[in-house]
């Protein structure tokens, strides 16, 4: 079945902009806050209720669509065949309890593997980043720019302070040589955010060593478009079904930043 992803982009994100809403309001209200894989893995009510909004709107809407969310939906997905669509209701959850800021909703929707309309909602900015495939990405309205060479020496490395603190490989391969060389490193707490603002040009790279779809998902689509690149350590496609490494940089920087994380297993799990 062919799809007008015009139309995709939009109702999506009319969705998005009823979730935002319900976020902000949320902020003013005792929320019930609980834990998943460990004590810094927060997550609260509203990121089942956005997702089960998301959801609910995506089946009735699109019945022949899949969906899969980093709550509850498509636990049971093995396949990315079709029409598949991958949320995150809240992506930074941490900084939407503790900072009520820097926290966004991504939705990706994916056919046959292909990212085919990316939406990443930074809420209390107010900033839309968007992108359909083969047709640019746009930042509130505006079209963004392919993206421009730097050296590591002049780059902003997107980087959770964690991977440092427990990295194992010392030496010139090391991720403390590399942000030694680059011009400095910034963490926003939230993978689509640094995501979209590699896209927009505010980082030049983002690095992750575990992330999962929904995290990555849409800011795939945007980067496809303005010409960065993003595989795996491996130089790789991230993968749509499961956790993966990211490493995402303007196309010459992501050659030198694969010195220090190719086969890299110098961390904690």
């Amino acid at each position: 079945m062919s799809e007008n992803w015009e139309e995709v982009q939009d109702t999506a994100a009319g969705w998005m902009n009823e979730a935002g809403k319900m976020l902000r309001q949320s902020l003013h209200e005792s929320l019930k806050i609980d834990t998943k894989s460990n004590p810094n893995d927060l997550v609260t009510e509203m990121d089942f209720k956005i997702e089960r909004f998301l959801t609910e709107n995506i089946e009735k809407t699109y019945p022949h669509h899949k969906v899969m969310g980093e709550e509850e939906a498509g636990a049971d997905i093995e396949s990315t065949d079709g029409v598949l669509w991958i949320i995150d209701p809240i992506d930074g959850t941490t900084n939407f309890v503790h900072q009520k800021y820097n926290f966004a909703i991504s939705v990706a929707v994916v056919q046959d593997g292909i990212g085919k309309v990316g939406l990443i909602y930074n809420v209390m900015q107010d900033e839309w980043f968007m992108a359909q495939e083969g047709k640019g990405a746009y930042l509130n309205g505006e079209r963004l720019p392919q993206v421009t060479e730097v050296d590591l020496s002049e780059a902003v490395i997107g980087l959770n302070g964690r991977w440092l603190a427990r990295e194992k490989r010392d030496g010139e391969q090391s991720l403390h040589t590399m942000v030694r060389k680059s011009r400095s490193v910034r963490n926003f707490g939230s993978a689509a955010i640094e995501l979209a603002y590699l896209a927009c040009g505010r980082l030049d790279s983002y690095i992750s060593f575990r992330l999962a779809p929904w995290d990555y998902a849409a800011g795939l689509v945007l980067l496809k478009e303005v010409g960065a690149v993003v595989t795996n350590f491996n130089e790789k496609e991230p993968s749509m079904l499961k956790k993966d490494t990211i490493l995402a940089a303007r196309p010459k920087l992501h050659k030198q930043l694969l010195h220090y994380v190719h086969n890299h297993e110098g961390f904690e799990k």
